[in-house]
């Protein structure tokens, strides 16, 4: 014998969302919206030279955008392999030209440049974006929380 039984639906207002940046939540544009976007200061790579003057602290969930400037002193590469794929890049940018690359180990500068990656923060834990064979000042320690 099949019995009827009944399926009770209560409509609940899901909670709000949790974040510092904005009281209200993310907008339409979520995670990529403006409130989430954060700046961070500049990595360096000149030779012989530390990378930055402090480690970095990301935060999960979280969009940021970071410009990597060479001086040219020295051809420099820099290798984060486990970090590149601990985010999700959005956008990589060389003088205009905008790169929507799947994946990234490392980049180089062969000389004088900028480049501007714009990425979005997602699996926690600890990381190092280094020069090969630079020594320890010229690694950077970056924490995603």
């Amino acid at each position: 014998m099949i019995r009827p039984f009944a399926i009770a639906v209560a409509l609940v207002a899901p909670p709000a969302l949790a974040d510092d940046h904005d009281e209200a939540g993310f907008g339409p544009a979520g995670v990529l919206s403006s409130g989430n976007k954060h700046d961070l200061p500049p990595i360096l790579l000149s030779a012989g030279m530390p990378l930055a003057e402090a480690p970095l602290t990301l935060r999960s969930g979280s969009y940021y955008e970071i410009e990597i400037e060479a001086d040219g002193s020295q051809e420099l590469a820099l290798t984060a392999p486990e970090f590149f794929r601990a985010i999700w890049i959005d956008e990589i940018v060389i003088e205009g030209l905008e790169i929507r690359p799947l994946g990234l180990d490392s980049v180089e500068f062969d000389e004088a440049g900028v480049m501007e990656i714009g990425f979005l923060a997602i699996k926690p834990g600890r990381y190092e974006i280094q020069v090969p064979g630079g020594g320890e000042s010229q690694r950077l320690a970056v924490t995603i929380e």
